[in-house]
């Protein structure tokens, strides 16, 4: 059909000549006797030559056959593929080069520990992508109970363990391999981390803690620390000593100063333990936390008296133990000073910047 065509409607009575034509939506405007302009599917109209205004079909002469109607094939319009999204930016933070991961359980049902099944997920806390496979039994009969790709700082359900499979999952090994897409990273080594799940937490109320990943109290374990002990016991108790003595005899390096940002007047002061010992072997975790409240105390007697000083404290997210001691601190001892969060923009989750104030006397 074409501009200037007679035509007639399939399903409605009526027609009149095409004024215009709109092929890439499959529609044609006809113009009817009375000068309106009606817009119409393709498919749902056909051309005829001469059409009988009192029948509305094509006139007949005397002794020929009748028109006959073109068959009319219907017009496909083959709608054009969406674009696919854009994959959203992964949000890195400064302490997630380091890779960090945990399994974290929740009970189905918690008011009935020692019969409910357990939701496992698989807790990514790092600037990485994680290939992983978690497998479980017995040496000679292992068996992959989850495996996938989970994306940076992500959560994922990854099984649910039933009340007689806990026993299997007392000898559970993750294996990861960490990388990242479209971006230079430090190659990380393959993890085959063997975990020692101990049955009897689960039916323990306490065991089920809060924590910064999910709402809800979970049972976490960190493959991270299992794998520092993995690491641990492959250490010969001669390299072991070797690291106490050399700890014994190396000089104290003096601390770094907390240097002021001259833009803004702010102390920035990093606590990662690597960024106040050139190295922590033979230290225990307890030694290396006093070593950075230390540290946190250092500065805040330096600054004591400076009210309306700022000081932005980097402790990491990882756990949070060293988060709740300092904020423990200031709840204490140093109740005159305000603080809060620092700018996520900035530092992440990982900082609290702590204001001076003027300290009153007791009464």
């Amino acid at each position: 059909m074409k501009i200037g065509d007679t035509i007639r409607f399939l399903n409605a009575t009526g027609g009149g000549r095409i004024s215009r034509m709109d092929e890439k939506k499959g529609l044609v405007y006809v113009e009817d006797a009375d000068g309106f302009e009606i817009p119409a599917l393709m498919r749902e109209v056909v051309v005829v030559d001469n059409v009988s205004e009192a029948t509305n079909v094509p006139k007949r002469s005397l002794g020929t056959p009748r028109t006959e109607v073109p068959e009319v094939k219907p017009v496909q319009v083959v709608p054009s593929p969406a674009p696919a999204p854009e994959p959203l930016p992964v949000l890195e933070t400064p302490e997630g080069d380091v890779p960090k991961v945990l399994l974290a359980f929740f009970p189905t049902d918690i008011k009935h520990l020692q019969t409910c099944s357990y939701e496992c997920y698989l807790v990514n806390d790092s600037n990485y992508y994680l290939y992983y496979n978690m497998v479980n039994g017995a040496d000679d009969a292992r068996r992959s109970v989850a495996h996938g790709e989970i994306e940076p700082n992500m959560q994922e359900f990854v099984a649910e363990v039933s009340k007689d499979d806990l026993n299997d999952w007392e000898h559970l090994h993750v294996q990861a391999i960490a990388f990242k897409q479209g971006k230079a990273y430090a190659q990380q080594p393959v993890w085959d981390v063997p975990v020692r799940l101990n049955a009897v937490k689960f039916y323990k109320l306490h065991s089920f803690v809060e924590n910064e990943y999910f709402d809800d109290p979970a049972l976490l374990v960190d493959l991270s620390e299992e794998r520092e002990r993995q690491e641990l016991a492959a250490v010969s108790p001669e390299e072991i000593r070797t690291a106490i003595l050399t700890k014994e005899q190396r000089p104290e390096r003096p601390a770094k100063p907390a240097k002021p940002d001259r833009k803004h007047g702010v102390v920035e002061v990093d606590l990662h333990i690597n960024e106040l010992l050139d190295t922590t072997a033979g230290m225990s975790n307890a030694d290396m936390l006093q070593c950075q409240l230390d540290k946190f105390h250092a500065v805040m007697e330096e600054y004591k008296g400076k009210i309306g000083q700022k000081i932005v404290f980097i402790h990491g997210k990882g756990e949070g133990v060293l988060r709740k001691e300092i904020e423990k601190q200031l709840k204490t001892k140093y109740r005159h000073c305000y603080f809060q969060d620092a700018s996520f923009r900035e530092y992440g989750f990982g900082a609290t910047m702590v204001t001076i104030r003027k300290q009153h006397p007791h009464p």
